[in-house]
Formats: structure tokens, sequence, C-alpha cells
């Protein structure tokens, strides 16, 4: 299933990332275009709150199949509502073009954001450029720009962007953050838009056109730019080193970070080397660019809620005390063990939430 895939490849591309920081397609120096810290630096922008969000983008796929959710009382409850009760308050929500099931087009999306204006929390829309799952191993174009150059590409980045945003704008529903991509380490829209070596290819033509679509509907939005591995600083450095060089308009620094991966028939245990890691990145990837940073994915194994707490009162207290964190993004904690063939990362058990969430609640 291709659920399956997607998180057989995100647990590999993280075991591979854990194990070895060298890559072969960025500079094998970490340097990127080897400026220094200090030529780097932009203007540090003032602190916000810290956002506490989940994205839950599967839910309505998830009633559909009769699945329902249920508060600490027993009580059933919405999702979005029940997010609101466990602790948080933003919601991110991703996009698909044109899917074959219909999950996560634009009114699919709708729905679910008009449950979160309703429940009075923010919105972070990520932008996917595809049909279909887009990551590091994954950045497909739509069916429907097959064939595209790279204007005609850009601009259905452009179209695709405004005319989902204009929708969510239409019906009164403000939208706090915006994704352009997702997990962009070697860029998107393959194979135009590929980003490898020293060569970014036409993927900041495409960014930067998704960009201003998305501050022409929602001027005061923040454009996020989101790359895999949070722990990983060499990718870190040399793809915000490119980035810079090349003058992509972006708001954030996006991170996902999944300390643990699967090895030898179990989860790992050792999720303090990756978390620690990842905090002492954040500290300087927005000194060394100026940027904050929202670690837009972060998820444990459902099967170990202990751990699974422990790890993420450690995340989530060692971020805000990083002054250019803004926020923690929880993916798809809403999802049983194995759901859909495959995803283990969630956090609830016959609807509820595990103690692994607790740590939202303070």
């Amino acid at each position: 299933m291709k659920y399956l895939r997607f998180l057989t490849g995100l647990l590999m591309m993280t075991a591979v990332a854990a194990c070895n920081d060298s890559k072969t397609d960025r500079d094998p120096n970490g340097t990127g275009n080897g400026d220094s810290d200090d030529d780097n630096k932009t203007e540090v922008v003032d602190k916000v709150v810290f956002a506490k969000g989940a994205d839950i983008s599967w839910v309505t796929q998830m009633e559909s199949q009769g699945m329902k959710f249920y508060n600490s009382a027993g009580a059933e409850t919405e999702c979005t509502v029940l997010m609101k009760e466990t602790g948080f308050d933003a919601i991110r929500l991703r996009v698909w073009v044109n899917p074959s099931d219909g999950w996560c087009n634009k009114n699919d999306v709708l729905v679910k954001a008009g449950r979160a204006r309703d429940a009075g929390m923010k919105l972070m829309i990520d932008f996917h450029y595809s049909d279909t799952w887009a990551d590091p191993g994954h950045q497909t174009p739509p069916a429907a720009w097959a064939g595209y150059n790279a204007d005609q590409m850009a601009e259905a980045v452009a179209g695709h962007t405004k005319e989902v945003l204009q929708l969510l704008k239409d019906n009164g529903i403000e939208v706090t953050w915006v994704q352009i991509g997702n997990e962009v380490n070697q860029g998107m829209l393959w194979d135009s838009g590929k980003v490898s070596g020293s060569s970014v290819n036409s993927f900041i033509d495409y960014f930067n056109s998704g960009s201003k679509a998305a501050k022409e509907v929602y001027p005061q939005s923040k454009v996020i730019l989101h790359v895999s591995n949070g722990h990983d600083s060499g990718l870190f450095t040399w793809f915000f080193d490119l980035m810079k060089k090349h003058d992509a308009d972006y708001d954030i620094i996006g991170m996902s970070l999944y300390p643990v991966w699967w090895e030898n028939g179990a989860w790992r245990t050792d999720w303090q080397t990756n978390a620690t890691k990842c905090m002492s990145n954040i500290r300087s990837v927005s000194a060394r660019y100026g940027k904050p940073v929202i670690l837009c994915e972060v998820g444990m194994p459902c099967g170990t809620p202990q751990m699974s707490k422990e790890a993420m009162q450690y995340i989530l207290t060692e971020a805000k005390k990083i002054e250019m964190c803004q926020g923690v993004f929880y993916w798809e904690p809403q999802a049983p063990d194995g759901y859909n063939g495959g995803y283990g990362l969630g956090s609830f058990a016959n609807g509820k939430p595990t103690i692994a969430l607790d740590p939202f609640r303070n």
C-alpha cells in the first residue's frame, strides 16, 4: 500500500541519515557554497507564541472507515476538538493536487480546515505539489502537469497554491503558515525541480512561485521551507546555503524529526541521540540564517507510549528553550498502531490518546 511504502521509505531514510551524515548528493564538507557563518546571518526575526500542533490529515478518511475518537472520560469527540482538549493549538493539513481517492484534495482540506477554524486553532497548509506522497524519495509531479516545461510548471505551482488558499479564505479560514513543498531535501517536481550537489535546476523558480502566490492570498502568512532529518546538521547547512545563494523566498525553516527507527524486528530505544542533535541543529541553523524554525513533523512509536512520552517531553521542553524555535507538530497522532497497513508512529489506542501526548497538555 502507498502508506506502507511511505513509512518504509521514511524509516529507511532516517536510519541511513542517523548512521551516516555524508550524502552523495551534497557537498561532502557540509559547507555548501563555503560562506562563513557571519556571511550567512541575516536579521533575526521576533519571537512568536510557541505552537503545539498536530497533523491530522487522515482524519476524514478514518471517519469514512468507521473510526471514532474518545476523550479521557470515554465520551465520543470529534478529532479536531479532541486535539484541542489534548493540548494542541494548531492543525497541519497536507494538500494533494488530484489524488485518486479524493482524500487531501482541496475540498477535503476545506472540510478539515473549517473544523480547525471552528475550534479556534491556527492552521498550517502543507502543499505536496503531487497527486500523492511527496518526500525525499518521491517528488512526482501531478499527472495533469506531465510534460510541462519549467515556465508552465512554475505557473501551475502558483495557480494551484492560489486556488486552494483562496478557497479557504473565501470560507472565512485564516492560514498562519504555508509550507511550499514537503520534505524537499532534493527539491520537488522531479526531474526539472531536483536539487543535487551544487545544482538547484528549476527548484527555486517553483518554490518562489508558490511563496509569492501564498503571500498574495494571505500576506501575513509565514512561508515554510521544509527538510527532513532535523538531526542532520550537514544536510541543513548544504541545503540552506544553496537556498541563500539562489535567493529562496521563505520565512521559516521547517524540520522533520523521527528520533528512532525500526531495526532487527523492533524499534530502537536510543531516541536521545537524534533528539539532542536536532536541538543543536535548530540553534545552529537559526543563528546561521537568521530564520526561526518549526518542527513540522515529529513522531514516536505508537507501541512504546512511555518511551514516546519521555521523548516528547524532552523535545517540547528543549524546543521551548530555544528562542528561535516556534513550534512542534506531531504527525498523525490520532492514528492507531499499524494504521493503513504500516504506519506505526501515531499515539492513539482504541480511539483515545496514549500517555505519549501528555507533554502537550502542560
